[in-house]
């Protein structure tokens, strides 16, 4: 068999005083080799059952299946609705009366769902390492980590709301205007099935609002810290659960927990969002937000004293910071493609919602996974007795295979479900259009996954905390930028794609 193909023996981590470039290379081999199974951990040796080590290699892919593909398929789902929720809020008064509310909306989604990401990777790695077994351990990592979302969560989303003000003070003018919609009568690609009330078309900024001062800052500021740290107890509280029950029913929580926090973390912190705009903006003339942004502000620093006092977590309180918020600006730039094509091309919205969940997700298990597998090569210099390590355990090339063959059906099964439920109908020619380039961005998701964790464990960069909110904000882009292409293409090949410019 292919050396690639095995795992039978796990390197140790050259230590820091060797050659950078041995490190490099040895680093890249790990990468390749060491990418672990549910239940074939080098952690807890003496806990898994004697017939796990004679596991063969089909029963390893089938595990991996079982797990991820409904993990994707209900992730999926769950981004579906959370699209249909922003619909739906993003036309309530409080979003309309200030534009800067509906403006940090997908900000504070994108980095609350890094946050939460990298949560479930770090726990997903200690659970494998068999940290999560000892309960003081287990208490006081979950604990430290739960203190540390905190403070990421309280200054991130400060970041996020001042960052549309900042955009509005160098750019006058910018998204004052709300894009036009189609004519009625106009044959479009696509048909939705419209919920009475509810308008799917884009939204843009909605024009003849008064420009926003130190008020409405302060009601943006408040509502993003406080929903997304309300959001923090309640998923990091949901995540960390999850992977202790993982852990003690013999599931691996990297295939399970990242694709997971990311679609809970949008569904809960929109609908938090969505509550606390509305309170929030009663207040606006009142010392309400100020009192929030206080109270929420004295809440981080206490989280930050907790983490400063655990040994487990300290070291994390100074590290991450730079991803997130390099994960911002990439979203940023997201954003930018998405308000330029989403008014052009109806549909665009609600097929986005596939091009951005299906390959983030099965990218971040594959992150997840060899982030696991590089940790495990670290601690180790070869599989010690009884470790349930064979000679049959799929590489990482093997499990790349795995999760874009998984990923298929789950591709398939959005747009059924689309079909079936009548919020969006598209000819058939364009589905497989549609498909193809889907599973172009996997591909891409997969591979690029596997490029960044490998680069950033050989600069010495820990990609549970590095690689997944760089990784799901470039897949984010690259996905708008390939739907872009399909809908581009189906234009060429006489599909009749309609849009604005066109029409004009």
């Amino acid at each position: 068999m292919d050396s690639d193909m095995e795992m039978s023996h796990l390197e140790q981590l050259p230590d820091d005083d060797d050659d950078d470039s041995d490190s490099d290379n040895d680093n890249d081999d790990q990468g390749a080799r060491a990418l672990l199974t549910p239940n074939t951990q080098t952690r807890g040796q003496g806990k898994q059952p004697a017939t796990r080590a004679a596991a063969t290699l089909w029963n390893q892919i089938g595990s991996i299946v079982l797990e991820a593909l409904p993990t994707l398929l209900f992730t999926t789902m769950g981004l579906l609705f959370t699209g249909e929720l922003f619909a739906k809020i993003s036309h309530w008064n409080a979003m309309t009366s200030i534009n800067e509310l509906i403006a940090i909306v997908l900000a504070i989604l994108n980095l609350k769902g890094n946050i939460e990401m990298n949560l479930s990777a770090r726990l997903g790695t200690a659970a494998n390492m068999g940290d999560l077994d000892v309960p003081s351990t287990r208490n006081a990592l979950i604990l430290g980590n739960l203190a540390l979302i905190q403070v990421q969560a309280a200054v991130v989303s400060f970041v996020a709301a001042c960052f549309p003000f900042l955009l509005s003070a160098i750019f006058p003018g910018l998204g004052e205007e709300s894009p036009e919609s189609l004519p009625p009568g106009t044959r479009s690609l696509f048909h939705y099935s419209r919920t009475p009330g509810l308008d799917h078309s884009h939204r843009g900024p909605p024009t003849g609002v008064s420009k926003s001062g130190f008020n409405e800052f302060m009601v943006v500021a408040s509502t993003a810290m406080s929903s997304s740290c309300l959001s923090a107890i309640l998923l990091g509280s949901f995540m960390s659960g999850l992977v202790v029950l993982c852990r003690k029913l013999g599931r691996d929580p990297d295939n399970i927990a990242p694709p997971i926090a990311a679609c809970l973390g949008d569904l809960v912190t929109m609908s938090l969002l969505g509550a606390m705009s509305t309170v929030l903006t009663l207040g606006i003339a009142t010392a309400a937000p100020y009192a929030v942004v206080a109270a929420v502000t004295l809440f981080a620093i206490m989280c930050a004293s907790i983490v400063r006092q655990n040994e487990h977590v300290r070291p994390l309180l100074s590290a991450g910071w730079i991803p997130l918020l390099g994960a911002m600006v990439i979203a940023s730039a997201s954003g930018i493609v998405l308000d330029a094509f989403v008014a052009r091309y109806e549909g665009y919205a609600i097929l986005g919602v596939a091009f951005g969940g299906i390959p983030g997700g099965a990218g971040s298990i594959f992150v997840s996974r060899l982030s696991t597998a590089l940790h495990a090569a670290a601690s180790v210099i070869a599989p010690l007795p009884n470790s349930g390590h064979s000679n049959h355990e799929p590489s990482s090339r093997v499990v790349m295979l795995v999760l874009f063959l998984v990923s298929i059906p789950v591709g398939v099964a959005f747009f059924f479900i689309l079909r079936v439920s009548a919020w969006l109908a598209t000819p058939f020619l364009f589905t497989v259009l549609a498909l193809f380039f889907l599973c172009t961005a996997i591909a891409i998701s997969l591979v690029a996954g596997y490029a960044l964790t490998n680069y950033l464990w050989s600069r010495k960069y820990d990609p549970d905390m590095y690689a997944l909110p760089i990784h799901a904000a470039l897949m984010d882009l690259v996905g708008q930028l390939l739907l872009v292409a399909c809908f581009e293409l189906a234009s060429a090949i006489g599909l009749h794609v309609r849009s604005h410019s066109s029409e004009a």
